[in-house]
């Protein structure tokens, strides 16, 4: 059955005429979402996007790009069952709705590059195989292992984040977990020494989290506004916070574990930046 998500730019509501992107998918459209996402990010206008998921019949192609040419929609698909594909560009020509095949044409060089032939199903990004599996282990294990967690079993981690208060481990924990890594998070909390746990797990698979000392200033005393404390603690004076993060570079790199700088960066960034150290040092 098709879905029908709307998800929406932070401005909508601005002036102007409403700049609308359809997403035609034979799975979930999670694929197309975060590419129109990615691209969007390069303009300063917003765009309403319309997720339509699990798409495999000629007739919902039709409704689709009938509603498109209404709003003057721009089309992304992910469709893999190639006549389907060609029936959607086919319509949408006819209707004069501008189209993007995302999968398509890398589906085709694939193909021609590795002398390989495709499958051409539908829905097998999200099929129930060994990789969602994992994926779901691993979600359960950052679970388990947030904020220091469960430390006697924090070893069998693929990767562990530590640093001070309010530097993403959790947030970044999860989004690596749902990448199929097995991750927990430490605090190193002040005036404690780092649990003797996370010391024996093996360096490479640890990364240290820091931001800037302004940034991170902000956002603990955003947080104490959040939760009505006063907002000059110790949690949030600029001292502090500063010999916080001086104590935890230092402790980074004493104990050989790479230091990520998260300021200024989303969550996507950070992750593909500590994957990308972790390969490295696993392949060395």
């Amino acid at each position: 059955m098709a879905t029908d998500r709307a998800e929406s730019g932070a401005g909508e509501s601005g002036s102007g005429p409403r700049r609308e992107v359809f997403l035609i998918s034979d799975g979930t459209g999670e694929t197309a979402l975060a590419a129109v996402q990615a691209a969007a990010t390069q303009f300063q206008d917003d765009f309403r996007i319309r997720t339509f998921g699990d798409i495999r019949h000629e007739s919902q192609v039709r409704r689709i790009l009938e509603r498109a040419r209404e709003t003057g929609a721009l089309v992304v698909f992910t469709l893999v069952h190639e006549p389907l594909a060609r029936v959607l560009q086919d319509l949408a020509k006819s209707l004069g709705v501008a189209t993007v095949d995302l999968l398509g044409p890398l589906i085709r060089v694939m193909a021609t590059t590795f002398h390989m032939t495709p499958q051409h199903r539908p829905g097998v990004l999200h099929a129930f195989g060994d990789d969602y599996f994992q994926r779901i282990e691993a979600v359960e294990f950052a679970v388990r292992h947030d904020d220091g967690a469960n430390l006697h079993t924090l070893f069998e981690a693929d990767l562990v984040l530590t640093g001070v208060s309010r530097t993403s481990k959790t947030p970044l924990s999860m989004y690596l977990a749902q990448r199929g890594f097995k991750t927990g998070n430490v605090p190193l909390v002040p005036g404690m020494d780092p649990p003797r746990e996370l010391r024996e797990v093996a360096p490479q698979k640890v990364f240290g989290l820091v931001v800037d000392a302004a940034t991170l200033l902000g956002i603990r005393r955003a947080r104490l506004r959040q939760l009505g404390a006063p907002p000059y603690r110790t949690y949030a004076d600029a001292d502090q916070v500063s010999q916080e993060l001086r104590q935890a570079r230092r402790l980074f790199r004493q104990s050989g574990w790479k230091t990520v700088d998260i300021t200024g960066k989303a969550v996507e960034e950070n992750a593909s930046r500590i994957l990308e150290l972790y390969q490295d040092r696993a392949g060395a």
